[in-house]
Order: structure tokens, then C-alpha cells, then sequence
């Protein structure tokens, strides 16, 4: 029996957030991999962080937390929109949560849970049709934005703006492709 690199995207995922927390030459680059806290469209290095964010993580528990749910929703998804599709919504969603971010506060966010909760919405769009709207979805939605909102109420260092954002444009993608890959 073999071993199988199942999900391209994913398991690079994955391997990229493991190296930019264990290796001490990037982890010294840290500002090169926490979102911009503000806009700079003449900086090259702006771009960059607009997708590296999502690889960082403050600690390991913040990195096996989002490790969890992208390893488990993740290859589904991957299986369901193919790798490439599945990429393109994972760089539209860290650029775009960093983009907002930056556009409205001040800080920078690193960790990649607003691709976990855009894989979590993602994959309740998976039995969609154009006249129906599946109940996990409804039920999902409710559960994830009710304790997002609540956890706002609460002073951290969790940035539940990505969260939002993250779960927001997942589902946008569900409804547009819905069951289509």
C-alpha cells in the first residue's frame, strides 16, 4: 500500500503553514507574512502579503485549530471544485479578508481561519440546487455567524472580522457555483 499526496492544494497548504511556524528564517520574516495594515498598491510587498497571511500562525494550537477543518473539509472540496478552483477561492479569500481589513481597522491578521470558515460554508452549499436551499446551510450559517458575532463582544486577540469574512465569502461562492464545480 502506498501513500497518496490526495490534495494538492490542500497538503501544501498545510506543509507551507507547518514551515512558516517551524523554521526560525521564516519565522524572523514575520511582517512579510501577516497581512497589510494598510493600503499600499505601490509596494510589491504588498501583494505578497495580501495571500501570505493565511500561511502564518501565532502559535501551534492556532495552526492545529485551522489545520483541523482545512484537512477535513479541505480534500472534499478540493475532490468536488478540482485543485484549481479551489485555489483561486482560497488566494480570493485571504486577498480580499486582507484587503477589508485593511480598509477598515488597523492591525494586521495572520492565520488562516478565514479559509476554514469559508471551506466550512463552502462545503454546506454541497447538495444546492437553483430552487432550493439546503438546511445545513441555513443551520450552519445561523450556529457560525451567531458565535461570531457573540465572540466579538469579547476583547482578544482573535480577529473574528476574518472569520466573518472568510464564512461570508464561502458561502457567496456556494451560491454562485453551488453544486457546480
Amino acid at each position: 500500500m502506498k501513500i497518496k499526496y490526495n490534495s494538492p492544494v490542500i497538503l501544501t497548504y498545510a506543509l507551507m503553514a507547518l514551515a512558516c511556524l517551524t523554521l526560525p528564517a521564516v519565522k524572523n520574516l514575520e511582517l512579510n507574512f501577516s497581512s497589510p495594515a494598510r493600503l499600499a498598491f505601490s509596494d510589491p510587498g504588498f501583494y505578497f502579503r495580501l495571500v501570505s497571511h493565511v500561511l502564518a500562525h501565532a502559535t501551534w494550537s492556532h495552526l492545529m485549530g485551522n489545520l483541523m477543518i482545512i484537512l477535513l473539509v479541505g480534500p472534499l472540496l478540493e475532490e468536488k471544485y478540482q485543485s484549481w478552483k479551489l485555489f483561486e477561492m482560497m488566494v480570493v479569500t485571504a486577498a480580499a479578508t486582507a484587503l477589508l481589513n485593511a480598509t477598515l481597522f488597523s492591525s494586521s491578521l495572520i492565520g488562516g481561519s478565514g479559509l476554514a470558515f469559508m471551506m466550512i460554508l463552502l462545503s454546506s452549499f454541497s447538495n444546492f440546487s437553483a430552487k432550493e436551499i439546503p438546511l445545513t446551510f441555513i443551520l450552519v450559517s445561523v450556529i457560525f455567524f451567531g458565535s461570531e458575532v457573540i465572540a466579538i463582544l469579547k476583547i482578544d486577540q482573535i480577529s473574528q472580522f476574518s472569520h466573518l469574512a472568510g464564512g461570508f465569502i464561502g458561502a457567496t461562492y456556494g451560491f454562485f457555483r453551488g453544486g457546480r464545480g
